[in-house]
């Protein structure tokens, strides 16, 4: 079976048949085991994140039945319930290698790192590329309704953010910073606070012959800095905006010396 949390959560069979349980509790549930793969988790820690911390008196033993429907639901879907074991205080899921999109995410992220590193950069590029081929929206956006679950799901996502940035990264050094600056403008249009992002598009845009388009996106980033938290943009973006304003011959070149700290 495969587990998705890269997105709604979602079970599949080995033949692509979907399987995900439709109760919320259930899901939710199956997501905490998924997320602590491994590692067991205490009743008393689920039942605070199912219950958002305010659990009925009979908590105890609605987790009980929950774990038990579940078993039942993932065996009637060909998943082998010894992976979903009892281990006091509590209960732990042990998937398969690569059984989870999670994983799978992290380690391809994680070769790319490690050949980019040594100057392999078309494949770490692919790598990356593939890697966020895997998620299908915001991380457990199914969840989002569970407090607990919703800030797993930010920290999915930010992982997600990373990857977009390093290969973007990847694609400057690359030379292609033509093809990319859709890209980018896409990403700034999701995340429109986070100036690496912005930095990145601003470097793109210099290399593709625009530098006024990317003295526009420092205008951007910095009235909406400004606007919603009061703050002006970072050293490295500020530096940029003078690098492209002297049209510094720097710029040009295949590195990321302009992003630096």
């Amino acid at each position: 079976m495969y587990f998705r949390v890269l997105g709604a959560l979602a079970v599949e069979t080995d033949g692509g048949t979907p399987r995900t349980p439709q109760a919320l509790k259930l899901r939710a549930l199956l997501a905490l085991l998924c997320l602590n793969d491994g590692r067991p988790l205490s009743a008393p820690q689920l039942i605070d994140a199912l219950w958002s911390g305010t659990p009925p008196r009979t908590a105890s033993t609605a987790l009980q039945v929950y774990v038990s429907r579940l078993r039942k639901h993932l065996a009637g879907a060909g998943f082998d319930v010894s992976g979903l074991l009892t281990r006091p205080p509590g209960y732990m899921m042990e998937l398969a290698p690569l059984t989870l999109d999670l994983h799978s995410f992290e380690s391809l992220c994680l070769r790319a790192g490690e050949l980019r590193a040594v100057g392999r950069l078309e494949e770490a590029s692919l790598l990356l590329s593939q890697a966020l081929g895997l998620w299908t929206g915001p991380a457990l956006a199914d969840l989002s309704t569970v407090p607990a679950l919703q800030s797993l799901g930010h920290q999915l996502d930010e992982k997600r953010s990373a990857a977009l940035e390093e290969r973007a990264e990847t694609e400057l050094l690359l030379g292609r910073h033509k093809p990319l600056v859709g890209e980018l403008y896409g990403l700034i249009d999701e995340q429109p606070m986070r100036e690496t992002f912005h930095g990145l598009l601003m470097l793109a845009l210099y290399r593709s012959g625009r530098p006024a388009e990317a003295l526009m996106i420092y205008n951007r980033i910095r009235r909406v800095l400004i606007d919603e938290i009061g703050i002006e943009p970072g050293p490295r973006l500020r530096q940029l905006q003078q690098s492209v304003l002297a049209r510094d011959a720097g710029l040009e070149e295949h590195t990321l010396a302009h992003l630096a700290c």
